[in-house]
């Protein structure tokens, strides 16, 4: 008995038609679909705009000699020279007016840091809000 075998040979080909076929279906189903779409319309939460403009800030002036000037530049705009103590109690008595009025420090180039950081913790240890330093724009 001679055995015979089935000699299958290996297709090493992939018949790509019916991925092309569903392809080509799915596309003309994007096709109609996509402009009975419609965008979606988010609507925004509103706030109201507030009546009144925003503080004019306190100004704290440190001189190079470390002297310190205060400047209201909400009032006349005047400055007027303090020491330590007389800076917390106006900044206190301004504050008690307008809660939202901040503060800026502004400092001499030449000022050590150190200078500037004693005086903005001095202010936050009186619960003095709302400090900022003030620097030029080139």
């Amino acid at each position: 008995m001679i055995q015979r075998r089935n000699k299958r040979r290996l297709m090493n080909e992939i018949n790509v038609v019916p991925y092309i076929d569903v392809m080509l279906v799915l596309l003309i189903i994007f096709m109609i679909t996509a402009p009975l779409i419609q965008p979606s319309q988010i609507e925004l939460p509103e706030i109201g705009k507030s009546s009144m403009p925003p503080a004019e800030p306190l100004e704290v002036t440190i001189a190079a000699n470390g002297s310190l000037t205060l400047r209201d530049r909400a009032g006349a705009n005047q400055e007027q020279q303090v020491d330590r103590n007389q800076l917390v109690e106006l900044i206190k008595a301004k504050q008690a007016q307008n809660v939202d009025q901040p503060v800026v420090i502004a400092a001499d180039k030449n000022v050590r840091y150190e200078e500037v950081i004693r005086i903005m913790d001095l202010l936050q240890q009186q619960q003095i809000r709302k400090i900022g330093l003030l620097t030029r724009s080139k």
